[in-house]
């Protein structure tokens, strides 16, 4: 990840971008389908690390998957040979998923109560991230687990146990959390029930649902009951979070017209464009459709005179991975943005509230951290500067979607982070006009 990019400004952005395939809903297809009973086919899986990370997990409880490119790299074509529910083998090795807190979140769900012992771990950002919210829900519903730093990091220790359903208030709103749950509900004795203390993505729901599980939801509450997959072929649709960048890249540059193909638009993903929406941007979405039970459409967004908002509340765990951007356009909007209630962000692939203030700060814009976000006063210029990523993917390209509009180069440390959820993103930058040296 220590590859350096610079970015300059463009004189104008225009151009077509395929962004790669949902991490989320990739992520589900290859976990899901390795437990169905049969073979699944999906196509446009994201080529990102954190996905690959979920595939070698997965082979490494004995699942057999077949990965192919396309010839575009925007996405790999799959063939998951499911193992059935109890299907999986004691691993000869630990398991590693990379960067990716989907895979140890979700994967947790799965290995609970297994009759045999798994060791679970990451890099060293998964080693300092919190998964105490997925370990004592499952050891309450009776699996036997140990961790480091009592219980609350990783690597987990999975040594079975016998699963039981509960009835669980969820601290904090987390499809990671949730989906972790509802996975080992899939093998508990009884109704798990998960009630939410607000709305979080829904793909599991909804992929579980086509898949033939006894599963559901009534306002914040999702539950699920025992029962085994059918596998499901599917396309994934492109992913908004990576849309996001583009948006914003439009939005924010004086002379620009970006159109984003095949997105997923999923209610429970779109909180970006929501605000998006409210701070003035111009944009449009054409060609909507169903992509495997998952809306989706195609962007096209223009340059826009936007405004702060307050973005806090509900809207926030739909909108989490977006914020970074969305930082970029407030630092350009007129007026004040407010970030409250995503505290969520400082433990993310690093502290993403420090990391995005500094960066900009450097970059010239006036930004205040509070606990829970900050408040970024926009009007000014981002000046060039030489920022570092953190090896986090989504600083990197804020960082560059903020070198787009600079006045003068921006000079991105640890740019190759960028391939952890986006491994095309600097040529489709170059494809759209930007320039890179």
């Amino acid at each position: 990840m220590s590859k350096a990019v610079t970015v300059s400004r463009p004189r104008r952005l225009r151009g077509t971008i395929t962004p790669p395939g949902d991490k989320s809903i990739s992520h589900r297809s290859s976990i899901f389908n390795a437990v169905a009973n049969g073979t699944a086919r999906v196509t446009n899986y994201s080529t990102g690390q954190d996905c690959a990370s979920t595939l070698r997990v997965l082979r490494g409880l004995g699942v057999n998957i077949d990965a192919k490119p396309s010839p575009d790299g925007n996405g790999d074509t799959l063939t998951v040979h499911g193992a059935g529910m109890d299907g999986f083998r004691e691993p000869d090795d630990v398991l590693d998923a990379g960067n990716s807190g989907t895979t140890t979140r979700l994967m947790s769900g799965l290995l609970a109560g297994r009759p045999f012992q798994a060791i679970l771990t990451g890099d060293a950002s998964i080693r300092s991230r919190p998964m105490g919210r997925v370990i004592e829900p499952l050891r309450q519903m009776g699996a036997e687990i140990s961790a480091r730093k009592g219980r609350t990091l990783a690597p987990i220790v999975f040594h079975g146990g016998s699963l039981r359903a509960i009835d669980y208030a969820m601290p904090v709103a987390s499809a990671q959390v949730k989906s972790c749950l509802l996975l080992a509900g899939l093998r508990a004795e009884g109704r798990t029930q998960l009630r939410q203390p607000a709305q979080s993505r829904d793909h599991t729901e909804r992929m579980l649902s086509a898949m033939g599980a006894r599963v559901g939801s009534d306002g914040l509450t999702a539950w699920v009951e025992p029962g085994e997959l059918r596998p499901l072929d599917m396309e994934v649709p492109g992913d908004i979070s990576s849309a996001a960048f583009w948006l914003v890249a439009a939005a924010i540059h004086p002379d620009a017209e970006i159109t984003v193909r095949n997105v997923g638009l999923n209610p429970s993903r779109t909180g970006v464009l929501t605000v998006l929406r409210e701070m003035g941007a111009d944009f449009e979405i054409r060609g909507e459709r169903s992509v495997a039970g998952e809306p989706a459409g195609d962007l096209i967004a223009r340059s826009s005179e936007l405004r702060g908002v307050e973005i806090a509340g509900d809207i926030v765990p739909i909108l989490i991975d977006e914020i970074p951007v969305l930082s970029v356009a407030a630092a350009l909007a007129d007026g004040k943005t407010v970030i409250r209630d995503a505290a969520e962000l400082r433990v993310k692939e690093t502290d993403r509230i420090s990391a995005t203030a500094t960066w900009l700060k450097a970059a010239g814009i006036s930004v205040q951290e509070s606990n829970d976000g900050m408040t970024i006063v926009g009007g000014a210029r981002l000046k060039g500067a030489h920022c570092q990523s953190f090896d986090d993917h989504r600083i990197a390209m804020s960082l560059a979607i903020g070198g787009l509009v600079s006045d003068g180069p921006m000079k991105i440390e640890g740019a190759g982070a960028a391939d952890i959820s986006y491994p095309t993103f600097w040529r489709d930058l170059e494809l759209i006009g930007g320039s890179l040296g």
